[in-house]
């Protein structure tokens, strides 16, 4: 985003729940539909990789930062009198499945550079693929399936690469480690 001559700016736009994909495509069609005549030139759904292993199998999925929400980037204020384009605000509006913009209804306010910039460098992290559940060591889960079901234990090691957890069980009075997979536990309610 330092490119000083990139035109528009990021505007979020709020979708029906889990459409943010086909109104993605939506925008990109119609844009291609008017050949350039409406300045719209980008439509993003901020995501991140995720990982997760069930019954010992990793799996990566994609998940939304944001669900119900995308990112445009277009020029829907006209720069000369700094009033809406009400050519781009009606494109946008008309699009099947979205339900306005956020901020105030008639004012919108851009994302800032900054804001851009954090949000697109989160996406980007792409190598670094986090974690679906995310325990801390010295957290209690209870343990819902396997030989020590319905017991409670303090979590000791995780080994998010694996997906496995080390607790520390009280059994028979005595605390006893217990290498467990994440499906095999969940948090205290």
């Amino acid at each position: 985003m330092e490119e000083e001559n990139i035109k528009g700016q990021w505007f979020v736009v709020h979708t029906l729940s889990g459409q943010e994909g086909r109104v993605r495509d939506a925008i990109l069609r119609q844009i291609e539909l008017v050949e350039s005549q409406i300045p719209v030139y980008e439509v993003n759904i901020p995501t991140e990789k995720v990982s997760e292993v069930k019954r010992g199998k990793k799996s990566t999925t994609t998940r939304k930062f944001f669900p119900g929400y995308i990112l445009v980037r277009m020029d829907l204020y006209d720069q000369d009198a700094g009033i809406i384009n009400e050519k781009v605000w009606y494109f946008i509006r008309n699009v099947q499945g979205v339900i306005g913009f956020v901020g105030d209804a008639s004012n919108p306010i851009p994302l800032s550079d900054t804001e851009v910039d954090n949000l697109f460098r989160q996406s980007r992290e792409e190598e670094r693929v986090k974690p679906k559940v995310l325990y801390e060591i010295g957290e209690v889960l209870r343990i819902k399936d396997g030989a020590f079901e319905n017991l409670e234990g303090t979590v000791e090691e995780i080994d998010n690469g694996r997906g496995k957890l080390k607790l520390m069980v009280s059994i028979f009075g005595r605390s006893t480690p217990v290498e467990l997979e994440f499906w095999q536990v969940e948090r205290e309610v």
